[in-house]
């Protein structure tokens, strides 16, 4: 029997690495996507072959979530490995307190942090359902969560409540499902591409293996924690090239 992920914007950016990777190795992927029906639709298509599937699932819509594990029961069965990758963001300076509205700041934790949850307990009776000794949760964070350095104060939270609700349900759900968080730092691409180049440079250098991470960087780390690191659970990959470390050290020096 093929081996089943489900992950969320899985068309985006790191979330069509991270899809990619599994269909390469063997998958069948059911991707979710918010609203670009037609690019989830156009990036299945290009995947290896297998019964890959698009679904329109807002992870801020439980009763879609529902339909959604409804559609995967009914068509797959089980799922070995459920990606929370869906997240959102916008670029508000630390100390810009009245910049970050109320509104953004329940979009952020509605998608980042309640999304995933939801989705965990949308799909927690097909992850036990898995053939695998153990299924998987791979909650897709960032060293925000971890150093408090991000886009804004929000998105940071949101980031270690995550991690935080990464270690419960690792125990809450054991030994049946793991469950593990991929910390990206800063990943070149389109969001990068928006930020001042002077700016960028300047973290490039302070990134002791002296680049970004690419989407495939990512997209192998959560391989790694379905394929390999099979004894691993509630803890946090960091996928960051070592600049999330070398922050905290110049902090440290510095006072």
């Amino acid at each position: 029997m093929r081996k089943t992920a489900v992950i969320t914007g899985g068309s985006g950016e790191i979330g069509s690495a991270i899809s990619r990777k599994f269909a390469e190795n063997g998958y069948d992927v059911i991707i979710s996507y918010n609203s670009n029906s037609k690019r989830a639709t156009e990036f299945i298509a290009t995947l290896p072959k297998g019964n890959h599937t698009a679904f329109h699932a807002p992870t801020t819509d439980s009763e879609k979530l529902k339909a959604f594990s409804d559609f995967v029961k009914d068509k797959y069965g089980k799922i070995d490995v459920l990606v929370n990758n869906a997240g959102i963001t916008t670029p508000v300076a630390h100390e810009n307190l009245d910049d970050l509205t109320d509104e953004w700041i329940d979009k952020i934790m509605q998608t980042n942090f309640r999304g995933s949850f939801a989705m965990v307990r949308a799909f927690k009776d097909l992850l036990e359902k898995s053939t695998e000794d153990t299924a998987l949760i791979v909650n897709i964070s960032s060293i925000a969560g971890i150093f408090g350095i991000g886009s804004n104060v929000a998105y940071c939270a949101s980031k270690a409540a995550l991690d935080s609700m990464t270690r419960s349900l690792a125990r809450a759900l054991a030994p049946k499902i793991r469950v593990v968080s991929v910390s990206p730092g800063f990943v070149e691409g389109e969001y990068t591409s928006n930020i001042d180049p002077l700016f960028l440079k300047n973290q490039k250098d302070n990134t002791p293996l002296g680049r970004f991470a690419l989407g495939e960087d990512v997209a192998n780390a959560v391989l790694s924690t379905a394929t390999l690191l099979k004894f691993s659970t509630g803890t946090i990959i960091t996928v960051d090239g070592g600049s999330g470390w070398r922050k905290t050290f110049e902090i440290i020096i510095k006072y």
